[in-house]
């Protein structure tokens, strides 16, 4: 009896080894929680060139209004909070994708400075209507456009770029009474040729020769920019 009481006692202790060996296993590896850690890919070099372009193609596609930066994350295989350590918010990763995508407009102020007074009319003509003519360029540039129509956060951060790394560049480059305003009448009439002509597609302007649109643009411009009468 004493030897059966012993190999009860044996067994019991046995099992009790066994399942405490199984509650320690399940705490050395305890499940878990939240979100999983980014990969060494993710976070990695290039992440912010990345993350730039994804959101660059994230306004495009879908405009500032629709477009977050969980997706712009997913776009760049990137946890969302590395958009926000590189970028900040939603407006100033919009800024930032905007002035990669405005770049060719932004040298606008060079062509000004680049020759004389007399044709100052013609070549930033020639000049804005050739970025609008690249079909890539273009479509950057409508991109821009219906946000910052379709949303006064977007137009604010567009105004800003606009004013201060464009017009106000301009103005710089003009030795005339009123060069602020007369820049920007300048560039108003472009803006809304370009507007009738690529975005909204008026005809006949639509249709109509560049050179012919340019001959027609380019005097009025100079009187803006140059003063003449």
């Amino acid at each position: 009896m004493n030897a059966a009481a012993a190999g009860a006692a044996g067994a019991g202790a046995e099992g009790g080894t066994g399942t405490g060996a199984g509650a320690g296993s399940g705490a050395g590896a305890p499940r878990r929680r939240g979100r999983p850690a980014r990969t060494e890919a993710g976070s990695g070099p290039g992440a912010r060139e990345r993350i730039l372009a994804a959101a660059r193609a994230e306004f495009a596609e879908r405009g500032y209004d629709k477009a977050s930066i969980r997706a712009i994350a997913r776009g760049a295989d990137v946890d969302p909070a590395l958009v926000h350590h590189y970028y900040g918010p939603k407006e100033q990763i919009f800024a930032a994708a905007i002035a990669t995508d405005f770049a060719p407009a932004l040298e606008a102020p060079d062509v000004v400075q680049a020759g004389g007074r007399d044709d100052l009319g013609e070549r930033l003509t020639r000049f804005i209507l050739g970025v609008w003519e690249n079909p890539d360029t273009r479509e950057q540039l409508l991109a821009i456009v219906r946000s910052a129509v379709a949303n006064e956060t977007a137009a604010a951060v567009f105004r800003d770029l606009v004013t201060t790394r464009l017009m106000a560049r301009i103005a710089g480059e003009l030795d005339i009474p009123d060069p602020k305003l007369r820049s920007e009448l300048a560039a108003a009439h472009l803006v809304g040729v370009a507007m009738l002509r690529y975005v909204i597609k008026v005809e006949p302007l639509a249709s109509a020769d560049l050179e012919q649109v340019i001959a027609m643009v380019a005097p009025a411009v100079q009187r803006h920019l140059a003063g003449d009468a």
